[in-house]
């Protein structure tokens, strides 16, 4: 699954994409620093895989992942061309979801693209030209239709409708993802890759002072654009993450514990973009390894066995199924079968997160 970085230049994005996959990434003081996407591969942080390392001592353990492709910063006029925006808009084309980086913090040694600090400016300046580049697409798909549509076809008239739908949508400011669709309206939204349907996180970079106090009156703005979407926020500092990437584990906790926090803010963007996705984590659990493994919520067991194997899927007969609950309560996978925790679900069990799972199938 990759989520896609934007922003307009020097929000901090590529500095936060180091952090995240220290990667290495350009993340320079002007425009355009990053021009070709770079891709990271992320562990996805699951403290439930560390335990379950622990209680089989396995040979290794492998976690699952998501991918985070930084994209170059959009400028105003990007759907237009504007600072290669063609080319960057087609990077946005190819991911899941966003993470919209949006500048929180004041610098004057980093420059700002329209001179001043205004985050729902900029986070509006960002979907209008996302919400320009779809009405494009829908403008040429329409009229491709509509000549097709002359031969009074139900299944193009019908789309014609759809079509006319999202039009005033855009129009009115409102992106495709604040829709509601028909299943028609989902296949044709998937097929033309239209990027204001993609759900989004808005990331608020703040200032490292700000950190323990991140409810500043700029992040509040945020918050408030953010909730009349129903899109989600995340504040982090991108130098802060940056400098705890750089640590050993153990090193990076003493350090997260002097900040007072938690977790990292990383962990936090990493696990919003995998809930954002729909995603649920299932385990399998034995001698040679536990790995995690992701499937959307909603896959059913075969679905979910097809992820370890496709002939597992192909000659599905039952899953033996602990949750991860049961068996952190148990203690071990002996108990949890003479206490009966372990259940024997067939091809219409809906995979739950957090579910241990071992698959029976015919070759």
């Amino acid at each position: 699954m990759k989520i896609g970085i934007v922003g307009l230049p020097n929000v901090g994005k590529s500095t936060l994409f180091n952090a995240l996959t220290r990667a290495g990434a350009g993340a320079e003081n002007y425009p355009f620093c990053t021009i070709d996407p770079n891709i990271g591969v992320v562990n996805v942080p699951d403290q439930r895989l560390d335990i379950l390392y622990e209680m089989y001592q396995p040979e290794r353990k492998v976690p699952t992942t998501i991918e985070f492709v930084d994209i170059a910063g959009l400028v105003r006029g990007a759907s237009e061309g504007e600072g290669l925006g063609n080319q960057f808009l087609a990077h946005i084309r190819e991911v899941e979801a966003i993470a919209q980086v949006v500048r929180c913090f004041t610098d004057s040694n980093v420059t700002h693209v329209d001179g001043n600090l205004d985050p729902v400016r900029d986070i509006e300046t960002i979907n209008t030209e996302l919400m320009l580049a779809d009405l494009a697409t829908i403008e040429k798909r329409t009229e491709k239709t509509r000549k097709m549509a002359k031969s009074g076809k139900k299944e193009l008239l019908q789309e014609l409708d759809e079509l006319e739908r999202l039009r005033e949508s855009l129009e009115a400011g409102k992106s495709i993802r604040q829709l509601d669709f028909t299943e028609r309206g989902r296949k044709l939204i998937k097929e033309l890759q239209l990027l204001t349907a993609k759900p989004v996180i808005y990331i608020a970079n703040i200032d490292e002072d700000d950190l323990g106090a991140e409810d500043n009156q700029l992040v509040r703005e945020v918050k408030e654009y953010a909730w009349g979407e129903e899109a989600r926020v995340v504040t982090i500092s991108a130098k802060i993450e940056a400098d705890i990437a750089e640590l050993e584990e153990e090193e990076a906790g003493l350090f997260l514990e002097e900040l007072g926090l938690s977790q990292s803010g990383l962990d936090r963007v990493i696990r919003a973009g995998y809930d954002l996705l729909g995603l649920i984590t299932f385990f399998t659990a034995g001698e040679r390894e536990v790995r995690a493994w992701t499937v959307r919520r909603g896959s059913t067991a075969p679905e979910a066995a097809g992820k370890v194997h496709s002939d597992m899927q192909r000659g599905f007969i039952r899953a033996e199924v602990v949750s991860f609950d049961d068996l952190l309560r148990a203690g071990s996978i002996g108990k949890v079968r003479e206490e009966g925790l372990l259940r024997l679900e067939g091809k219409d069990y809906l995979i739950q997160d957090g579910d241990i799972c071992y698959f029976r199938f015919n070759v």
